[in-house]
This record gives structure tokens, sequence and C-alpha cells, in this order.
């Protein structure tokens, strides 16, 4: 089933589920909600301190693991590509240790889509594994972690 904006609407789960709409992207629904993400950032983050933004971040992830879970029953399909909350909770993340330059938000935003959508191990462990809603959110939290890693080894190695 392809969701539709009806569907988007029919409940607050499937509108955050669904990236506020950006996971209806007919093409490169997942780049889409990565996308929607960085656009969403400053404005989150701007009147929030770091402590109660990374509490943001959680909950989110939490509230993710629910709306995922509930929007890929809806949908027939657990982890169908137009859930992209699991692609924005975990890029804000990455954005919020990523030098606020567009050169560095532009390699952050590259390397998580390619993380994503080449899975290389543990990533694809996770994705085949782990089921549900905790499933959805986890592979895509993983890619988080190896993006702020090749980010951080590309730091340190540019200020030598």
């Amino acid at each position: 089933m392809r969701p539709t904006v009806r569907f988007l609407l029919a409940h607050p789960a499937h509108f955050v589920a669904l990236g506020f709409g950006s996971g209806l992207a007919p093409k490169g629904p997942g780049t889409a909600g990565t996308l929607a993400a960085w656009l969403l950032y400053p404005l989150l983050r701007a009147p929030l301190g770091d402590a109660v933004f990374l509490m943001f971040l959680l909950t989110a992830f939490v509230f993710g693991i629910i709306a995922a879970e509930r929007t890929g029953r809806a949908l027939g399909v657990p982890d169908h590509g137009a859930i992209v909350w699991d692609e924005m909770v975990p890029f804000w993340l990455v954005l919020f240790f990523t030098p606020p330059t567009l050169a560095w938000q532009l390699a952050a935003f590259a390397l998580f889509r390619v993380f994503d959508i080449l899975k290389p191990p543990p990533i694809a462990w996770a994705d085949r594994r782990v089921k549900g809603g905790f499933g959805v959110m986890l592979d895509d939290v993983i890619a988080a972690g190896y993006t702020l890693l090749v980010l951080a080894v590309a730091a340190r190695w540019l200020e030598t």
C-alpha cells in the first residue's frame, strides 16, 4: 500500500512516522525525510539548550518506536519506505554533534544517507533481526553512529 495524504492525516502517529508528509515523496522518501529533518533542525534547536534538546531527541525516539509500529501495522509493512521518522530523529542527533557549517552538514547528510542505504554491519543485522518499531528506529541510530565516527575522524585528520 502506498500511503496517501488521507492516510497521513488519519492518525497523529502516521503524521509523525511519515515525517510530516516528507515520507510521501514518490522517489527517495528516506532522503526526503532526512532533508526535511535538516530543514527543521534550526527551528527545533534554536530555542532549546543542549540538555533539553537531547531529552527531546530521546522522547522523539521513544515516540518514533510507537509511531513506526502503529503506522507499519496500518500499512501492512513493518518498515515501509514512507516511514521516515527513523531517518529524522537520528539525523537530528548527527546535526547536534556536527559543526554548524554548510560543508560539514552536507558531509553529514551524504554520509548518513550512504550508511542508511548501504547498511554495513551491524546496521544490516539490526535491520533484519530487530523487529517492530524499535527495529525500525535502531538501524538508523546505528547509521548515525557511523556518520558521527567518520565525521570525528575527518575533523581530527583535518586539524593536523
